[in-house]
C-alpha cells in the first residue's frame, strides 16, 4: 500500500471542499476546480482533513491508484490556495517572446513568428529582456503541460544550447568537429 496515500489532506480555512460521491469539488480564494476520483478509492472528509482509503485490498489496481489519488486531491487544495508557477528560459541570439492578447508571439530563429495560444487558467508574465517566462495557474497539470508544449516549440540542442529549456535544466553539451579530428594537416 501506498505512504503517500495514508497522509491526510490538511484542509486550509479559507477552502471549502464539497464531496459529492466520487466527485470533489474545492473552492478558495484563487478560484475553483474539480476532480473525479477513480472508483477503487474512497474519500471522507473528517473535521479539517480529507482521508483517501481504499475500496478493495486486494485489487492490484486500487494500490496504484491509492497515491496517485491522494496526490491529485493535494494538488487541488494546494492550487486554490496558493497556486502553482513554472519558469522557462529562453538561450539563443535573437530569441524572445512576447504576450499579444491570450498569444504568446516567440522569435525563435526561423523565418516566422511562432504564435502560441495560452489557454484559459494560464497567465504567463515575462521578464524585461524577454527570455525568461514564468507560466502561473491554480491546475498544476494544465501549468505542467503549457510549459512542456511552450518548451516543445524549440528543444534546446546539445552543440550551441540554444532553445527553450526550464529554469536550472541542464544540457549535455557535445563537442562539435575539430580540424585535428578529422584527419586533415
Amino acid at each position: 500500500m501506498s505512504r503517500v496515500g495514508k497522509q491526510p489532506i490538511a484542509v486550509p480555512e479559507k477552502v471549502d471542499v464539497k464531496i459529492s460521491g466520487q466527485d470533489v469539488a474545492v473552492k478558495g480564494p484563487n478560484g475553483q476546480l474539480s476532480w473525479t476520483v477513480p472508483p477503487v478509492i474512497k474519500i471522507e472528509q473528517k473535521d479539517k482533513e480529507l482521508i483517501l482509503s481504499v475500496a478493495d485490498e486486494t485489487d492490484p489496481k486500487s494500490g496504484a491508484m491509492f497515491g496517485m489519488s491522494r496526490t491529485r486531491v493535494a494538488n487541488l487544495v494546494a492550487g486554490v490556495t496558493e497556486g502553482f508557477s513554472k519558469n522557462i528560459e529562453i538561450h539563443g541570439l535573437g530569441y524572445k517572446a512576447q504576450l499579444q492578447g491570450q498569444k504568446l508571439v516567440l522569435a525563435l530563429g526561423l523565418s516566422h513568428p511562432v504564435e502560441f495560444k495560452v489557454p484559459d487558467g494560464v497567465k504567463i508574465d515575462i521578464d524585461k529582456k524577454a527570455t525568461k517566462l514564468t507560466i502561473k495557474g491554480i491546475d498544476k497539470e494544465l501549468v505542467g503541460e503549457t510549459a512542456a508544449r511552450i518548451r516543445a516549440l524549440k528543444k534546446p540542442e546539445p552543440y550551441k544550447g540554444v532553445g527553450i529549456r526550464y529554469e536550472g535544466e541542464r544540457i549535455h553539451r557535445k563537442a562539435g568537429k575539430t580540424a585535428a579530428g578529422s584527419g586533415a594537416k
